[in-house]
């Protein structure tokens, strides 16, 4: 929950078209814009994320974001968690908004940041190698009717667009640049990412899977000024 943020960034945005994101069974044999681990789509120049370990980041999965939504329109997504480091992050607020480079801010205990959402408008290329733990699966997105509920929340699941479901109480934050930031994605909770055999376990995961953020419930708030690729928070609840 949102403790620290001044009245004024409380506002509500207008809902975006839904789209559930769903899994596909047949595993990718090359690159797929929209899919879960596989080769990361990335603009010219920008690198493969890396956890303050030092260890790159795997690719949970990625997309690209359909017409309709706003700013968003057209842009690529991209959601990068380390193996290794497995935990919830809270937001760097100073004074009611976010730190500058808030993506890069120090998660406690841990002393720099371990996952990393990247939103970009041009990332034409594959990386040269897909991700060699989280198996490579294609996603699918069907549009949907996401009518909020009596208390105004969405439905559950993973989705892009359309109204959140927060778990906990809704929480709006404004970027270091000054923009108010605009909820574009969800993922449920406890929503497992199939892994190839062998792949390192991750701590607190269960059997041959990944998750997120110590599999929390997860809503992506974006920057809508494209500030920075990565000025996107993901808001841990459960």
């Amino acid at each position: 929950m949102n403790l620290e943020s001044e009245p004024e960034t409380q506002v509500k945005h207008a809902a975006m078209p839904a789209y559930a994101i769903e899994v596909g069974a047949e595993a990718l044999t090359g690159p797929g814009r929209d899919s879960v681990g596989g080769w990361p789509f990335l603009a010219e120049g920008q690198a493969w994320p890396e956890c303050f370990c030092g260890e790159r980041m795997a690719l949970f999965f990625q997309l690209d974001v359909p017409q309709g939504m706003g700013p968003f329109s057209g842009d690529h997504l991209a959601v990068f968690h380390c193996r290794a480091h497995n935990d919830a992050v809270f937001p760097p607020l100073v004074e009611g908004q976010l730190a500058g480079e808030y993506w890069e801010a120090p998660q406690g205990p841990y002393p720099g940041s371990f996952a990393r959402v990247l939103l970009q408008r041009e990332a034409a290329l594959p990386a040269p190698d897909p991700d060699p733990r989280i198996r490579a699966l294609p996603l699918k997105l069907e549009p949907f009717a996401d009518e909020p509920d009596a208390y105004g929340l969405g439905a559950q699941g993973c989705k892009i667009g359309g109204v959140p479901s927060w778990a906990q109480d809704p929480e709006c934050y404004r970027c270091a640049c000054g923009a108010e930031l605009v909820y574009l994605c969800q993922v449920p909770e406890n929503w497992e990412f199939e892994v190839y055999p062998g792949s390192p376990e991750q701590p607190y995961s269960i059997g041959d899977t990944y998750n997120l953020f110590l599999g929390n419930e997860v809503y992506l708030l974006a920057c809508p000024a494209h500030c920075d690729p990565a000025a996107v928070w993901p808001v841990n609840q459960h």
